[in-house]
């Protein structure tokens, strides 16, 4: 079983507009356009970037991507992957602030977490991908 991770001190706007500018480099490349949500250790709003002609209603989205990654010391993903397992999975539907879409990615420094990044507006899976480029950019998995 994993340790459970400690949070650490917040990460600094110069880092989330670093791992933003690889998320939409990212997004770009595949010619996808998303909003991408960098949160802090305590889920405060750090940076909030919207991309030309992305859906406004990826706003809250990648937020709510961002905050449940920090608050759950986990991706996203992990609950995706419960609820389309159904069965017991399915429980987390009760559970307040899960938000059960790839997409939202702990920001981890030292083994503490130090922000979540979120990422909406193409399918799921490549909500991940950028998601998962802005890590790369901060020296992450």
């Amino acid at each position: 079983m994993q340790s459970i991770q400690e949070y650490g001190q917040p990460i600094t706007l110069e880092r989330a507009k670093r791992a933003a500018e690889a998320a939409e480099a990212e997004a770009q490349r595949h010619g996808w356009s998303v909003v991408i949500a960098i949160v802090d250790c305590g889920s405060h709003p750090v940076l909030l970037h919207r991309m030309d002609h992305s859906q406004l209603g990826s706003i809250p989205i990648a937020q709510a991507k961002a905050r449940c990654a920090v608050d759950f010391k986990r991706p996203t993903k992990a609950f995706e992957d419960a609820l389309i397992q159904g069965g017991t999975g399915l429980r987390m539907l009760n559970v307040d602030d899960i938000c059960p879409f790839e997409g939202g990615l702990p920001i981890v420094e030292a083994d503490k977490v130090i922000g979540g990044i979120g990422v909406s507006g193409a399918r799921s899976n490549e909500d991940g991908m950028v998601a998962t480029a802005a890590l790369a950019a901060l020296g992450g998995p």
